[in-house]
């Protein structure tokens, strides 16, 4: 519900907590339910701010906030991998603890950013894509730059190559950046985290690619946001 406030609100975060407080209490009132605030946390790029703005009771470290609730969806999880908007982030636990964490933060490559610019480039939404790329094969985005890729998908549609092969090389080049990422740590368990963890081709690709099975359920696109609600609980 603050996402879509967010992205009303053209990303302004103070607006969209507002606004987004407000309809939840509306929703709550439709529901004939209380609204009762236990406590309060925030968490992603905009923690602090967020948490000063507001007088927050606590804020938490994206990573430390995916960890909390990939534990609270699979208690056997040991190796997270979330493919966020504007970054991807892997994350390794043993023991119960986080021991090794990787960002590509340097550009959008990899992320969900990246599948949407494509997307938009084939007039598809991100959804649309990934089940028209299951129908697709052979063809590469060699660009991992979203700019040159863009510019390359643009080329291979001129080139009046199969939309669904394009969806396809779109898809292998978010699964290879992923892998990229993961090779320089070790993992036999995974569990995606993100707006893409309810799409059954991001899965199996991601399986196929790391020759383990990768898991997930559909509340795991909400991780950063339950990390911060369990913390707000304690």
């Amino acid at each position: 519900l603050l996402y879509s406030y967010y992205k009303i609100n053209g990303g302004n975060p103070i607006k969209a907590v507002e606004e987004g407080l407000d309809g939840l209490r509306e929703e709550c009132e439709k529901r004939g339910a209380i609204l009762r605030v236990r406590g309060s946390c925030s968490t992603g790029y905009g923690e602090d701010l967020i948490r000063s703005a507001f007088q927050l009771h606590a804020g938490i470290i994206e990573t430390i906030a995916h960890y909390m609730a990939a534990r609270y969806l699979n208690k056997n999880v040991s190796f997270i991998l979330d493919i966020g908007g504007q970054d991807t982030k892997i994350i390794r636990i043993e023991n119960g603890m986080v021991t090794d964490f990787l960002m590509n933060d340097k550009c959008s490559a990899g992320t969900g950013r990246f599948l949407e610019v494509m997307a938009n480039t084939l007039s598809l939404t991100p959804q649309d894509l990934c089940e028209l790329a299951a129908k697709g094969s052979g063809t590469s985005i060699s660009s991992m730059c979203t700019v040159f890729a863009e510019s390359e998908v643009i080329s291979l549609i001129g080139k009046g190559t199969p939309r669904e092969d394009i969806a396809y090389g779109v898809i292998e080049s978010v699964v290879t950046k992923v892998v990229q990422l993961i090779s320089q740590v070790e993992g036999d368990q995974y569990f995606l985290t993100g707006g893409l963890c309810e799409d059954p081709y991001i899965l199996e690709r991601l399986s196929l690619a790391l020759h383990a099975p990768v898991e997930s359920v559909p509340l795991a696109r909400y991780a950063g946001a339950i990390g911060a609600a369990l913390t707000a609980a304690v």
